[in-house]
């Protein structure tokens, strides 16, 4: 065979792999997924843009391992365990996070947004001056902690000089979105010149066009097939008549092809299969504990399946995988004993705990605590997918029942946290016979409600945890609280489209059980009972006792618990029309959750620190929520849903775009059984038709939440988008409808955003001077809470009537600021209604001209703002998401474009940014 066979007809596959490698020399980056089924020729091509890209750029190079998937972060480990002697240069946030998660250092789970983040900033370190190219083969099998960490550093690749390769079977939800490279089989006379050099005495013309048919242009299937015909096959024409699998023929050609080594050979062959580190010395020393010699490997590697070198390696993936599945259960076993018995105790306990398992048939206690203990680290490590492995495995080993039940239950939950609802549900019917104590009892109840919930999302979720809840009364109060205020968000939730009368049924319950709570000072129970008495009595009940919530958060510090919880604070503050302390609240639980890298909570907080800056009218520092909750998303593959992206769309008058988060997210909402999302797309496009002077549309949105509005929080705020649109429309009852139960929710309130909207609604409703004092209170109050995007609003309309009324110098004045506030805060189409209000009146709206400034893309922007606020390379990485170099890169940019020369010039060049509209991303 000709040493550019393996090439054949993958000349677009190569360029394009190797203009990714030029890229990186020029100092820029980029990741590739190729992707294809089994012996495509994907190794093939890997290997030879290694080789070329080896001369002057440094590679580095792994395949991943299926016996490895249960360990957490081993992937990465073996991609750059090698390099952390750079991670000194790291942010200390994430080399503590990156040294937890390789079990160097001791303490609490290292955050996966961190270690991403520690990812990037290692593999642009070891880039330096000469570009680096990763190539992970056979990416399908990394352990998921890896496969999330490494999505995220190549998502954030910019202009480090890296280039990620990760070549896989099928696309992972982990990799979508990167760009892709499909591999697909030969064209017939590729393949057919292929066969024609993997079977050169020629082949009869049937069995050659059955192989070419059957190997769908595969090539590895292309020069392993033949290797298993007979003599008599290959000439005579005889029909080949096996029906498996193209992978499974494949894997049994080249088994087949091993069959004439030496017992000891083939199972020094598996010895090495079951070993994915590739670590010679290791190899060497169970070979001992075998009683295998270099002969063995030697005959290993004449028959072209081992690889020996620095590391141990087959001459396909698929080999690995073919003599692994062909052995028997005890030569599996066998090797697994002697891999475990030459593993380091010290050095690589769980790796030594897993072969410990495989090589274990029986129950055994001494296996099982060892396997409960490296779950136990690799929680620590952030892997709660591998400590449910572990634990599974544990309790199969675990002879006594009692002990096997504990270790069901915690392997359930270690599921559960890995997002795999169902596989806990699997294991907690395991456990169903076997002899539990109550609490135990009461934790299977809370665990199989949750598990059930995040499966469905229906209306019994909230019944199931209120149960659960009920059940650890008396057993754990403190699980038994954080039990019940997931049972009232399950029902808050659910709104329209679970039970209406859940929500007051899960509230009544909760003020049963928690009478004491009133005189409690801890922030949990005092937020629990508030939102109980919001859901069950309203806000008259609730105000006393949610505020002291709210003060408790703030001034306290809280436990995990109260932190994972304290949205539901920053929620009563919006029910409550408390902007202050929205802000405040929202401010501190991302800080909070920033600081102990709490990946689950930082997602929700950031949601809400998004609302607040959305209400201060700073829509740039909305967007930058949001790509840092999509950031987090892309690490954790928590799918929350887009209502930033939804709200941003909306103020900014963009239709399109919120039109099509509309659709998206409603059919989430509907999917998901939460009708929360139904009030947040309503709401949304109540503010784009009001903006854009679609009153009729805006009606028809704002009046489906109207038989909601009981359910306070989005439902709520849309009365005040019904009250102008029905003003407009000249509804007058729906209007005064809206109006009336508005005042019903601001009015108890009291707060000055909340007299400030009631204000700015009833003034739509009257006239003369009723109305224009209604106007000036509302401005009036809107500026006194900061809350620019409604002292614009409220002047808009103002302006408005002054103009129908014919006083169109007054109607200048109020329409003039108007469009000055709203175009500042980049709500464009309230701003255009202003504009053509001025252009009504008589006066042609003033257009700033754009400075250099405007041409910064948004990135260069970002970086810009965060350079000019004094923060270094390294922290504006860091904020942002990008590495240092990039950091670096767009700074560059910004000093050329702005014709500067370095940080100190930034802030006069920038000024402008303070006072030019605010632009949308496109």
């Amino acid at each position: 065979m000709t040493e550019t066979a393996p090439l054949r007809g993958r000349h677009r596959e190569s360029a394009e792999l190797d203009a990714l490698v030029d890229r990186a020399r020029a100092g820029h980056s980029g990741a590739l997924v190729v992707s294809g089924e089994a012996g495509v020729g994907k190794t093939a091509l890997l290997d030879h843009m290694a080789a070329r890209a080896a001369t002057d750029v440094r590679v580095e190079r792994i395949v991943a391992s299926e016996s490895e998937m249960e360990l957490a972060y081993a992937g990465l480990h073996q991609l750059c365990g090698h390099m952390m002697s750079s991670a000194g240069r790291l942010p200390a946030p994430q080399r503590e996070a990156i040294e937890a998660a390789f079990g160097l250092r001791r303490g609490s789970a290292p955050s996966p947004f961190l270690v991403g983040l520690a990812l990037l900033g290692l593999l642009t370190e070891a880039a330096g001056h000469r570009a680096l190219v990763c190539v992970v083969d056979d990416a399908q099998w990394l352990d998921e902690a890896s496969a999330r960490a490494v999505a995220f550093a190549a998502r954030r690749l910019d202009a480090e000089g890296v280039a990620i390769v990760l070549a896989m079977r099928t696309v992972g939800d982990a990799f979508a979105g990167l760009r892709q490279l499909v591999v697909e089989g030969l064209g017939h006379d590729d393949a057919r010149e292929l066969l024609r050099l993997a079977v050169p005495g020629g082949l009869d013309r049937r069995v050659r066009d059955q192989l070419i048919a059957e190997a769908r242009g595969n090539p590895l299937a292309l020069r392993e097939l033949p290797r298993a015909l007979s003599p008599a096959e290959i000439v005579g024409g005889f029909a080949l008549t096996r029906s498996m699998p193209l992978e499974s023929r494949i894997e049994q050609s080249l088994v087949a092809q091993l069959e004439p080594l030496p017992e000891s050979a083939r199972l020094l062959l598996l010895l090495a299969a079951a070993d994915p580190t590739g670590d010679p010395g290791l190899l060497w020393r169970a070979s001992e504990v075998l009683g295998l010699g270099p002969e063995d490997v030697d005959a290993a590697t004449d028959a072209d399946a081992l690889v020996v070198g620095t590391r141990v390696g087959f001459r396909h993936p698929l080999v690995r995988s073919a003599v692994y599945r062909a052995a028997s259960p005890e030569d599996r076993r066998r090797v697994h004993a002697a891999l475990a018995e030459v593993t380091s105790a010290g050095h690589d306990p769980d790796r030594r705990a897993w072969h410990r398992a495989s090589a274990t048939l029986r129950p055994d206690e001494e296996v099982a605590a060892d396997l409960e203990r490296s779950a136990v680290r690799a929680r620590t490590r952030g892997g709660a997918a591998a400590a449910g492995a572990f634990l599974e495995r544990a309790a199969e080993l675990t002879p006594a029942p009692f002990r096997r039940a504990q270790r069901l239950i915690a392997a359930a939950e270690a599921k559960h946290d890995a997002g795999a609802p169902a596989a806990a549900l699997r294991l907690l019917d395991t456990a169903r016979d076997l002899p539990l104590t109550a609490l135990h009892e009461a934790l299977v109840a809370r665990l199989r409600a949750r598990a059930g919930y995040a499966l469905r999302r229906d209306s019994s979720g909230a019944r199931l945890l209120l149960a659960a809840a009920q059940g650890l009364e008396g057993l754990d109060p403190v699980l038994a609280r954080d039990t019940y205020i997931e049972a009232l968000a399950a029902a808050v939730y659910g709104g329209r489209l679970g039970d209406a009368e859940q929500v007051a049924a899960v509230a009544n319950a909760i003020l049963e059980a928690t009478p004491g709570a009133e005189e409690s000072d801890r922030a949990r129970d005092l937020i629990l009972r508030g939102q109980a008495l919001l859901a069950a009595k309203g806000q008259e009940a609730a105000i006393a006792t949610l505020r002291r919530a709210q003060r408790a958060f703030l001034e306290q510090a809280p436990d995990s618990l109260e932190l994972h919880w304290m949205w539901f604070a920053s929620r009563a503050a919006q029910d409550l029309w408390d902007t202050r302390t929205l802000r405040a609240l929202a401010d501190r639980q991302v800080e909070l959750a920033r600081a102990e890298g709490v990946v689950t909570v930082l997602p929700i907080a950031l949601s809400l620190l998004m609302l607040a800056q959305t209400v201060d009218g700073d829509l740039d520092a909305a967007e930058a929520s949001c790509d840092e909750i999509d950031a987090i998303k892309d690490v954790t593959g928590n799918p929350l849903p887009q209502y930033g992206r939804l709200f941003l769309a909306a103020y900014r008058g963009q239709a399109g775009e919120t039109e099509r988060w509309a659709e998206r997210i409603r059919a989430d909402a509907y999917a998901r059984g939460e009708g929360y999302g139904l009030s947040a797309v309503n709401f949304a496009e109540a503010i784009l038709y009001n903006g854009l002077g679609r009153f009729a549309d805006a009606v028809a949105s704002g009046r489906r939440e109207l038989p909601y509005t009981h359910e306070l929080s989005h439902a709520m705020r849309t009365l005040l988008e019904l009250v102008e649109a029905a003003v407009h429309t000249g509804e007058r009852a729906l209007a005064e409808q809206a109006f009336e139960r508005l005042a019903s929710v601001t009015r108890p309130a009291g707060t000055g955003y909340a007299l400030g909207v009631l204000a700015m609604a009833e003034a739509q409703l009257r006239a003369g001077d009723e109305a224009e004092s209604l106007y000036r209170d509302a401005v009036k109050r809107f500026e006194h809470e900061r809350i620019p995007i409604m002292v614009g609003r409220c002047r808009l309309l103002y302006g408005e009537v002054l103009s129908r009324a014919g006083r169109h110098a007054e109607a200048r004045e109020q329409l003039r600021a108007a469009h000055e506030a709203l175009s500042g805060c980049g709500l464009n189409g309230f701003a255009e209604r202003a504009a053509r209000g001025l252009s009504a009146s008589g006066e042609t709206p003033r257009v700033r001209a754009h400075g250099p400034a405007a041409r910064l893309t948004e990135q260069e922007l970002n970086v810009a703002r965060l350079a000019r606020e004094g923060l270094t390379n390294r922290d504006i990485g860091a904020r942002l998401f990008i590495s240092a170099r990039t950091a670096e890169y767009h700074l560059r940019k910004v000093f050329t474009k702005l014709g500067i020369r370095g940080r100190a010039e930034l802030k006069t060049a920038l000024a402008e940014l303070d006072s030019e509209p605010r632009r949308t991303r496109s």
